[in-house]
């Protein structure tokens, strides 16, 4: 008796005590969760892969993932931050649901279905991991994937790109603290624009000129100014942090 057909069994004479049957034969479904990690390297956005170590699809470059452990495991969200933790020995500082992607053809072990979710790092804090951990890729420019893996980072990218066109989102690719030079550039690589100073601070609802510390620096209240100071060749840039994952009030991109 497999796996699959001892623990439909189960399953099934505990269906059966609460009223309703699940027939005993019937394989059960393959449930694992994915993590698309998404950073930003080399002015864009890219994927981070590692390679399968085992069947199916061994040696081949994937997303992170694994199966669900329902004894301890309260949601997939949990799934999601073991594995990582467990395969990678990172935990991302942003992490939330993408989608499910099943069905029979998706993996050649059976019906399986995966719990998709996205992930946002700074990149010094993956390649902190190791440089045989991951593997970087531009996410327009992905290599032959395992599984439907690169169907999920498609679907990752447009949900990232389409909520940081009014969010703080790309904020979580950012260090804690961070100039607004290096959060335009952010937003920049991630929809592959360059526009001018001006235009960006317009869009996003950013006040011109001076502040102190502990001031808002956009119309919503989310983009804090600290008392600290990136040094450079030129005037000091003022550090921000962002206090919340939250809409901006004129954001357009």
């Amino acid at each position: 008796m497999n796996f699959a057909t001892k623990k439909a069994k189960i399953i099934f004479g505990k269906n059966r005590q609460n009223g309703y049957a699940m027939p005993p034969n019937r394989p059960a479904p393959i449930v694992s969760v994915d993590v698309v990690l998404l950073t930003l390297a080399q002015g864009k956005l890219q994927a981070a892969l590692h390679r399968r170590g085992r069947q199916p699809f061994q040696g081949c470059l994937a997303l992170p993932g694994g199966y669900v452990h329902p004894e301890e495991d309260a949601t997939a969200e949990d799934t999601a931050r073991r594995v990582l933790r467990e395969k990678t020995g990172v935990q991302p500082r942003y992490l939330e649901q993408l989608g499910t992607f099943a069905g029979a053809a998706r993996d050649p072990r059976g019906w399986s279905a995966a719990i998709s979710h996205v992930a946002l790092m700074p990149h010094e804090a993956l390649r902190q991991a190791g440089d045989e951990v991951f593997h970087f890729y531009d996410v327009d420019q992905l290599p032959e994937l395992a599984f439907d893996h690169a169907e999920q980072i498609r679907a990752a990218v447009e949900r990232v790109r389409n909520k940081a066109s009014y969010s703080t989102l790309p904020c979580w690719l950012l260090p804690e603290r961070f100039t607004l030079t290096q959060l335009q550039r952010t937003y920049e690589q991630i929809f592959g624009e360059t526009v001018s100073r001006g235009t960006f601070r317009s869009r996003l609802g950013i006040k011109v000129g001076d502040m102190n510390p502990g001031e808002a620096a956009d119309q919503a209240d989310i983009l804090i100014a600290t008392d600290q100071f990136q040094g450079g060749s030129q005037r000091p840039a003022r550090l921000f942090r962002v206090n919340r994952l939250s809409l901006f009030k004129r954001a357009s991109w």
